[in-house]
């Protein structure tokens, strides 16, 4: 049995089957009506009919609520915990769990103390000297109700209220749970993995749940279950207008591919983290996310690239970061390849954060995942070193006999076009000749204005010629070829990492470390040396 030569071959020859998913989702619910200090203040005076705004005339809601929960619980036999500091809500939610056989309800309800954002009241004095109470934001130790629940379409979430006003709650659900509740009713067989599937009888069906969970389908999630559990805001409050609203604090995207060999995935990682570690750059991760990222100036892009391989146990995890989102990958208890990407923060992506946005940020996450993938792909497809550069380096004869130069490997201006077709692979409408003019003289450290208009014309013939790019019909613009992305990436990487470096190594008469390319050297030198004194041959 041959084992597959890189993660190519992994990807492409040894997955079973893959399920993209929506998996862990954390929501905002809050009261859109009651979210700035006069706000709260009007709800006092105009809704409660209160005379003087002050946070103390709320305290009896707050009041009544706690009671309604403490009810709830003694009335549906629900056990309340107190969740002590550095405890695992899940593994105490796990626990519940395992003895829980009814198609839905309340397992338990959690109690904490943590640090959230509350209105308060303090004395201002108005221009007459007098105090007055006046509402203000401020933060607070406050007490969070963690209703842990089973939906029968969505299976186990939790929802926590603030015990404080204006309530504000969160909800938590997980979307490869939902894919297992709804696969179970459509009656398609399936072995769960943790927190996916480790085998499918149809695949295919179990993706079209997935991407049937909608902004929708979580918003009635959200409904029914404030119907169900105790409420802060009466039915009056909530005829005025005072209702709750969901938004998207985070969300996670999955792929899922199980292996038809567990070694593979080692295999995979294997190679992937060999090579990777400069993925989160600012201009590589761009690659990823395709987003713009500027490095300097006024608009620089904000939030910290970076590439961090983390171990767990004997098992390795490969994580990107960019800006507060970041992308994790890993090989998923020895059977799947796990990639998931968590975006803490919608607006990384100019997407705003309601819910009703979910269909564009599923495209942002999906998109990454597989971006990551295919960069990894060709990253480590087995190619013809030999081929690559001769096709690229030595010069090409046209049909006409025109002579067109190559693009020699350790010429900067060559290196500079390889790596600007890099960029512009992921630019869908192609480039222009003017775009290609300003990358090649930023790489080059020049000016635009230093590069010639014919010497940017005479660059798209020699890439054209060599097959690294082709011309969009009817027009000027030009895409990169998969052969173009594919050799770029591969001459890029073999002169930064390994011509460049090396020769700097061995050029070094003074190293301020030692360098083992250096004594390897030396080492061979002196050999050398002994072999020509013992054959009679040194000078």
């Amino acid at each position: 049995m041959t084992l597959p030569r890189s993660a190519g071959d992994v990807l492409n020859r040894h997955v079973s089957f893959e399920i993209e998913s929506i998996d862990r989702m954390y929501c905002n619910v809050y009261q859109p009506r009651l979210q700035h200090p006069r706000a709260v203040a009007g709800f006092i005076r105009y809704h409660l009919g209160r005379p003087v705004i002050s946070s103390t005339v709320l305290a009896p809601i707050t009041e009544a609520f706690v009671t309604a929960i403490k009810t709830f619980a003694c009335q549906g036999r629900i056990p309340i915990v107190d969740f002590v500091k550095g405890q695992r809500k899940d593994d105490v939610m796990h626990e519940h769990l395992a003895g829980f056989t009814a198609e839905e309800g309340v397992l338990f309800i959690g109690r904490a103390q943590e640090k959230t954002s509350v209105f308060r009241t303090e004395k201002r004095r108005n221009t007459a000297g007098k105090t007055y109470p006046w509402i203000v934001r401020s933060t607070a130790m406050v007490n969070q109700w963690y209703f842990y629940c089973v939906d029968t379409d969505f299976g186990p979430f939790f929802l926590k209220f603030s015990s404080y006003f204006p309530y504000t709650a969160k909800l938590c659900l997980n979307g490869n749970e939902y894919a297992k509740r709804q696969a179970v009713k459509a009656g398609i067989g399936f072995t769960a993995l943790d927190n996916g599937f480790a085998t499918c009888q149809d695949p295919a069906a179990v993706q079209a749940i997935c991407d049937g969970l909608s902004a929708e389908k979580i918003d009635a999630l959200l409904r029914k279950w404030l119907r169900i559990l105790p409420h802060p805001f009466t039915e009056a409050d909530q005829d005025t207008g005072y209702r709750y609203d969901i938004s998207i604090l985070q969300a996670e995207f999955s792929l899922t591919q199980t292996l038809d060999r567990p070694v593979d995935g080692r295999i995979f990682f294997e190679q992937v983290i060999r090579d990777n570690l400069d993925i989160g750059r600012p201009d590589q991760v761009s690659l990823i996310f395709d987003r713009r990222i500027v490095g300097k100036g006024r608009h620089r892009t904000p939030g910290r690239f970076r590439t961090r391989i983390i171990t767990d146990g004997v098992t390795p995890s490969l994580h990107i970061d960019y800006k507060t989102s970041r992308i994790k990958q890993y090989h998923k208890l020895g059977r799947a390849l796990r990639t998931e990407t968590t975006i803490n923060d919608t607006r990384d992506f100019a997407i705003g954060k309601r819910l009703h946005n979910l269909p564009a940020l599923r495209q942002i996450g999906f998109t990454a995942n597989r971006r990551l993938l295919r960069v990894q792909t060709i990253s480590h497809d087995p190619a013809d070193g030999t081929t690559a550069i001769t096709a690229i380096c030595q010069p090409v004869t046209t049909s006409t006999g025109a002579r067109v130069a190559g693009l020699r490997l350790t010429d900067p201006r060559a290196h500079a076009l390889l790596a600007t077709l890099c960029q512009f692979r992921q630019q869908p409408a192609g480039f222009t000749s003017h775009d290609l003019r300003q990358h090649t003289a930023d790489l080059l450290g020049h000016t635009p204005d230093q590069i010639t208009t014919s010497r940017t014309g005479y660059d798209l013939r020699r890439l054209r010629h060599h097959g690294l790019i082709t011309r969009i019909p009817g027009s000027h613009r030009y895409q990169v070829t998969d052969t173009g992305l594919h050799h770029a990436l591969f001459l890029t990487r073999l002169h930064d990492r390994y011509l460049r470096t090396g020769l700097a190594e061995l050029a070094d008469p003074d190293p301020p470390a030692p360098s083992p390319l250096r004594a390897a050297a030396r080492a061979y030198q002196h050999a050398l040396d002994n072999l020509s004194r013992q054959a009679g041959l040194a000078a």
